[in-house]
């Protein structure tokens, strides 16, 4: 009589088989996408540290996001602006935002003009102008919003919805890349700080790829350990 307790167990194998390749797949997956974040991040550390250059210029470069360029703004110390909600070194207030049909360009772009606290009350004039106003700006794409973004409360805004800001501000359809004023347009606020936040990126990717490899591997080990037991003539 075959003792069947000596056979292999091929439930257990069909069982481990399938989940051991999603795991591995899972784990490969993670090292490509780390590859991808280290060439992005390092690609975006190489444009930040470029000197700023001729808008029209930056714009037909193969990805001019974290470019500094130079740009002319008619009137955008006097414009109207929006106030986006946002939070800068812990502390809460508003980012003001601006449109700006930069000289010499036939398109729209928005433009963060820096950070008020919220405890500042002080907010630019609004006055029609058509002063020219040359400016130092660094390109950022703007972020798609979440669907849990509250909607705009009359001019004050909880997310960079481009085309709703475009829109409330009476401009042409908004550019994909918002232009984050490095000097401030308005020094006459000193309250107003001007500057494009930290880039969030998150690389986390090396430690999803071994959380997954070691599922993979405690899979394989309990595995053994049940076809080992097996043949030792264990429960």
């Amino acid at each position: 009589m075959t003792d069947t307790r000596k056979t292999i167990p091929w439930l257990l194998i069909a069982l481990v088989v399938p989940a051991l390749a999603v795991l591995i797949a899972r784990g490969t997956r993670q090292m490509q996408r780390l590859d991808w974040k280290s060439d992005v991040i390092a690609r975006a550390e190489v444009a930040a540290s470029q000197p700023p250059g001729l808008m029209a210029q930056v714009l037909v470069e193969a990805d001019p996001e974290f470019r500094k360029a130079l740009v002319v703004c008619r009137g955008l110390t006097t414009a109207p602006f929006l106030e986006l909600r946002s939070i800068q070194d812990g502390q809460p207030g508003f980012r003001l935002i601006s449109a700006c049909t930069p000289e010499g360009l036939d398109q729209t772009f928005l433009v963060d003009r820096g950070f008020v606290p919220e405890s500042v009350v002080d907010r630019p004039r609004i006055v029609p102008s058509t002063l020219p106003l040359s400016l130092t700006v660094e390109l950022r794409r703007t972020p798609t919003q979440g669907g849990m973004t509250p909607a705009p409360e009359g001019r004050v805004f909880y997310g960079r919805d481009n085309a709703a800001m475009a829109q409330a501000l009476g401009a042409g359809e908004a550019s994909e890349f918002t232009l984050f004023a490095l000097v401030s347009p308005n020094p006459e606020i000193e309250a107003l700080v001007a500057s494009a936040p930290p880039a969030a990126f998150s690389n986390n990717h090396l430690g999803y790829a071994l959380t997954w490899f070691g599922l993979a591997l405690g899979l394989v080990g309990v595995a053994g350990a049940m076809v080992l037991r097996r043949f030792r003539g264990g429960a």
